[in-house]
């Protein structure tokens, strides 16, 4: 009797578009703005986004919209999280211990850091809207820029797989 080989193709990536926005507003005013000027209907999600880099836990805000007649997802995610984050010192002085707080900064897409918000745009049409989308995003007097990335160069792409 024959042996038969089973492959697995490694095809579980997950096709979407990315913009990335500069922008130093929040990110509540960032969604409403681009619900505004861009017409999309984002509306924060229940949880927010949350994982954990260096025994941290961080959680990024995350707002969503689904466009059913065009059959497109759209998430808008903040790229930095601020911790706080106490250190304990043993300085072997008369009052014992003395806490140090320090302010750390984690990044969604560390390879991205100048980057302040993710648009993840799932559709399975062509990706013609999304550079609409982008034209569209830049004339916002509120964002400094917002460009197309190629999720396929970033090291770190498995952080924005989030549903």
């Amino acid at each position: 009797m024959g042996t038969h080989k089973l492959v697995l193709d490694d095809d579980f990536e997950e096709d979407f578009s990315l913009v990335a926005i500069h922008c130093s507003e929040e990110p509540y005013k960032v969604a409403y703005i681009l619900n505004q000027f861009a017409r999309l209907k984002l509306r924060r999600e229940k949880s927010d986004l949350a994982f954990t880099s260096s025994g941290i836990e961080i959680t990024l805000p995350l707002f969503g919209f689904e466009d059913r007649t065009e059959y497109t997802g759209y998430s808008l995610v903040a790229n930095k999280c601020k911790s706080a984050v106490i250190k304990t010192n043993n300085s072997g002085e008369l009052f014992g211990n003395t806490t140090d707080k320090e302010t750390m900064i984690t990044y969604l897409i560390p390879e991205l850091k100048k980057v302040d918000y993710f648009l993840k745009i799932q559709s399975d049409f062509d990706k013609l809207g999304t550079k609409i989308l982008v034209n569209q995003i830049n004339e916002i007097k509120q964002i400094i820029s917002a460009y197309q990335v190629e999720p396929e160069t970033l090291k770190s792409r498995e952080n924005l797989i989030f549903d």
